[in-house]
């Protein structure tokens, strides 16, 4: 699933007409970019959900589809109602759209990346253990972050137990908006629209969720100047055109 349906207020003006996941980096959606890491991981089936101007998102599905038929099977959720990160998983999981007996991958829409020596998607997809997960997450080094990320999301201590930031506490990582999700996550959710921080924390607690540390570079798409920040560092020769 890609989560596509935020207002990305703090994109504002760029955001003011076109959703956040349909600005482009090099000529590119963030839209695009995301799709294209689904392909190249194998994945056949997308589903992917749309608020703040859907018909937008709508029409690029369908551009797309009609440019590369066959390539992945593209399903839109509409909501009049944002349902939230956690509330449009839990909706395409009630209508069938997400498998209800597997886990499945969630991309956040505005997530950008470039791989390291083996895929972000596939060592997720390697690592995921069902006996001892109900979320795996892919975090970046707050230090290697292109864009600013503020105080970090999360901690990983001693042998590698995931866990947030202490009272006044700088942690070195951040979500990297990419995660391998059980639908076991989801028992009991509470109504919509909520937050996947609420099924994390429950997670965290009952110690069934845990990170992968990106091995490559990552950007964090949240004000307009990040763009350009974003296009010079995949252009440096230090990441390299092939990567992009």
């Amino acid at each position: 699933m890609v989560l596509a349906a935020g207002l990305g207020t703090r994109m504002q003006p760029l955001t003011a007409k076109t959703p956040k996941a349909l600005l482009t980096v090099t000529g590119r959606t963030l839209l695009d970019y995301a799709l294209d890491r689904i392909c190249e991981a194998g994945i056949g089936r997308a589903v992917v959900n749309a608020h703040w101007h859907a018909e937008q998102i709508a029409a690029r599905l369908r551009a797309r589809a009609a440019r590369e038929p066959g390539r992945l099977d593209m399903a839109l959720q509409t909501e009049p109602d944002l349902l939230d990160t956690g509330g449009a998983v839990r909706q395409a999981l009630a209508t069938g759209a997400l498998p209800s007996d597997s886990p499945f991958l969630v991309v956040n829409g505005d997530s950008l990346w470039l791989d390291g020596p083996i895929p972000a998607i596939a060592r997720l997809a390697n690592g995921f253990d069902g006996a001892r997960h109900d979320a795996l997450l892919l975090v970046a080094r707050t230090a290697t972050v292109i864009g600013q990320v503020g105080d970090g999301d999360f901690a990983i201590d001693e042998p590698g137990r995931l866990r947030r930031p202490r009272e006044h506490e700088i942690v070195p990582y951040v979500f990297a908006g990419v995660q391998m999700l059980s639908p076991r996550l989801f028992d009991d959710a509470p109504p919509t629209p909520f937050s996947m921080n609420v099924l994390w924390d429950r997670a965290l607690a009952s110690g069934r969720i845990a990170a992968l540390v990106h091995d490559g570079p990552w950007f964090h798409l949240s004000r307009p100047a990040d763009i350009a920040d974003t296009e010079r560092a995949i252009r440096d020769p230090l990441f390299g055109p092939s990567n992009t």
